[in-house]
């Protein structure tokens, strides 16, 4: 099973064969092995890539499964007080996870140096069961699910510019007057952005054609304290540039409904010790925030 879920998670026999400090053929008999004894194919291989079927995705997760708990069965055989240890992956948003989520990491490897850490900081949702993470950070409302989430904070949307922009533009009092100032955009390649505000109670959807679109925040930003115009973030993606003046908040009182930040994990004895201790600190840090109240 670890043998198979490490070609999985490495996406090749021979990158498996490294990181299991096994040669590519034994890796490659132990799958087989294992197919066989299952009667089922779990990888398609080619010349050039090795794919996981639908139904060695499905055997993929019930390994990590077993093998977590497999895992904190050794751990509680040793005693409750042996340090965690083991690879930790994590997921967040990338800025968050830049700004956030690594310092907390930092600490947490600096603490416990018989774990290694894996980071997947990417601004799309990964799916935590088929991609073998241990704890991921979300930013926005939750399906249900059988996960753990921990609430930790919020975030707001919010629209900023820059004092010198403002001061030759002027300051926007109502969502319609967006349209008359310069927009920049995170919002890809459509050329109309819809920014949605809540006009005391009510939903207001304000269609706008930005002046510049682009895909990461971190331009969008830099737009922005340069002066070229009004983007609209997520409060902690500008709370240091809001705290030094580089940017200001517009329109406040039609900013939409906050959005929750929580700390994802697997719930109940699934929660290895190495996952416990993280979400423990990072609860703690995060929550103790600022940017996230």
């Amino acid at each position: 099973m670890t043998t198979f879920v490490a070609v999985v998670d490495s996406g090749g026999f021979a990158s498996a064969a490294r990181k299991l400090n096994l040669s590519p053929p034994v890796v490659t008999r132990a799958v087989a092995e294992l197919e066989e004894r299952l009667g089922l194919r779990l990888l398609t291989r080619t010349t050039r890539i090795v794919r996981v079927t639908d139904a060695g995705a499905r055997f993929a997760a019930d390994c990590r499964r077993i093998l977590a708990d497999i895992d904190e069965a050794e751990t509680t055989a040793a005693g409750t007080h042996a340090a965690p240890r083991g690879t930790l992956t994590l997921t967040a948003p990338a800025l968050f996870g830049q700004l956030h989520v690594m310092p907390i990491l930092v600490g947490y490897l600096q603490q416990y140096p018989e774990v290694d850490a894996q980071c997947l900081f990417l601004d799309r949702v990964v799916n935590v069961v088929e991609e073998g993470v241990d704890v991921a950070v979300r930013i926005g409302e939750l399906p249900d699910s059988s996960l753990q989430a921990i609430r930790v904070g919020r975030v707001r949307r919010v629209l900023v510019a820059a004092p010198a922009y403002l001061g030759t533009q002027g300051v926007p009092k109502r969502p319609e007057d967006l349209a008359r100032h310069t927009v920049v955009s995170v919002s890809g390649v459509t050329p109309v952005s819809e920014w949605r505000f809540n006009d005391a109670g009510r939903p207001l959807l304000q269609r706008l054609q930005p002046r510049l679109r682009t895909t990461t925040n971190d331009s969008a930003i830099a737009a922005a304290v340069a002066g070229l115009g009004i983007t609209r973030l997520l409060s902690y993606q500008v709370a240091t540039h809001l705290r030094s003046g580089a940017l200001q908040v517009l329109l406040e009182d039609f900013e939409a409904t906050p959005l929750p930040v929580h700390v994802v994990h697997h719930e109940g004895r699934r929660a290895t010790q190495k996952v416990r201790a993280f979400v423990d600190l990072a609860v703690d840090t995060l929550r103790a925030d600022p940017a996230l109240h």
